[in-house]
């Protein structure tokens, strides 16, 4: 069973990704508390995990607020991916024949109720596909992007709704991964990647 100030995280992250709590929101404790039934110091502690993964702004003058996503913020989060994460899958596959855990994430994200839980499905996947790869230090630098990813692509999805290509994407990096095909899902995945950005985060985009 999770701990209560994991319970309030989750719900709070919840909450941010399906856009109940908007980007630039204040996040005022003793309301969060309230909300949630609990006391103010899980909601502290949630709050300071969140500044941590980048989904929540800490300012000394104004307190806690939902971090806001611009494009040129979502570029930098999707550049370093592009950088990345091909490389961190295409070594995976390398070592590596049990894609379980990431056949299991693209079926969460099948059944999810909504943008949130398939965002953090999704996020499930991508870090099965890179957490192989060999160096801690790599998979520290992706595990750190993961919730401004969730925040960003729900965000791209209210816009313009677009998983369901994604959807199929996964499925033949998987396939390639399921083949021992290194080169294959180095390609796949930055191509994944890039297409995401390109559409939803254009270079000459304002």
């Amino acid at each position: 069973m999770p701990s209560r100030t994991e319970a309030v995280l989750e719900a709070i992250k919840h909450a941010i990704l399906i856009g109940e709590l908007k980007p630039g929101q204040a996040l005022v404790e003793t309301e969060l508390a309230a909300g949630l039934g609990v006391s103010k110091t899980p909601v502290r502690e949630a709050l300071k995990t969140l500044a941590g993964t980048g989904l929540v702004v800490m300012s000394p003058y104004r307190g806690a607020s939902v971090r806001a996503i611009d494009r040129g913020h979502a570029r930098c989060i999707y550049d370093m991916r592009l950088l990345l994460e091909p490389v961190a899958a295409g070594r995976t596959v390398t070592g590596h024949t049990d894609w379980s855990s990431a056949r299991r994430a693209l079926e969460a994200a099948d059944r999810a109720a909504d943008a949130a839980e398939r965002s953090l499905a999704n996020r499930a996947f991508h870090r099965a596909m890179y957490v192989g790869c060999g160096n801690p230090l790599l998979v520290r630098t992706l595990d750190d992007l993961r919730d401004q990813t969730a925040l960003v692509s729900t965000a791209a999805w209210a816009r313009r709704p677009s998983w369901e290509g994604e959807a199929a994407e996964h499925l033949a990096i998987l396939g390639a991964a399921e083949s021992g095909d290194a080169e294959g899902v180095r390609d796949l995945m930055r191509s994944h990647i890039g297409s995401f950005l390109a559409r939803n985060f254009p270079e000459n985009d304002g």
